[in-house]
């Protein structure tokens, strides 16, 4: 998790990012580094209807992966990848998915 998130303050230079994130492990180690570009935002536990990522890959999965058959990890993520570029192409789709109301009361600043 440390490697991502130096990854993304680099990939994201001069930008402050918020991640919000659910209780797995690795998002809460002991020694997980945190750049201070980066702002983590822990959801409350037992509560995928406020994590924005859950609508997205809802959406994956009805649209990409419904009632398919798979017979290698590689068609698996040929799919997946379609399904990000096309996603990546549709930035109002994504917004008007992932966009929740409560996500204007937050403070979005560096401090």
């Amino acid at each position: 998790m440390s490697i991502f998130l130096a990854h993304t303050a680099k990939e994201f230079d001069g930008d402050y990012c918020i991640l919000f994130l659910d209780g797995a492990g690795w998002h809460r180690a002991n020694n997980l580094r945190v750049p201070p570009s980066i702002k983590l935002i822990f959801l409350p536990p037992y509560s995928p209807e406020l994590n924005p990522v859950e609508i997205l890959w809802e959406h994956i999965r009805e649209n990409y992966f419904k009632n398919l058959v798979f017979y290698s990890l590689d068609e698996v993520e040929d799919v997946l990848v379609k399904a990000l570029n096309t996603l990546a192409d549709q930035a109002s789709l994504v917004k008007s998915m992932v966009n929740y109301h409560w996500l204007d009361t937050l403070c979005l600043t560096s401090n």
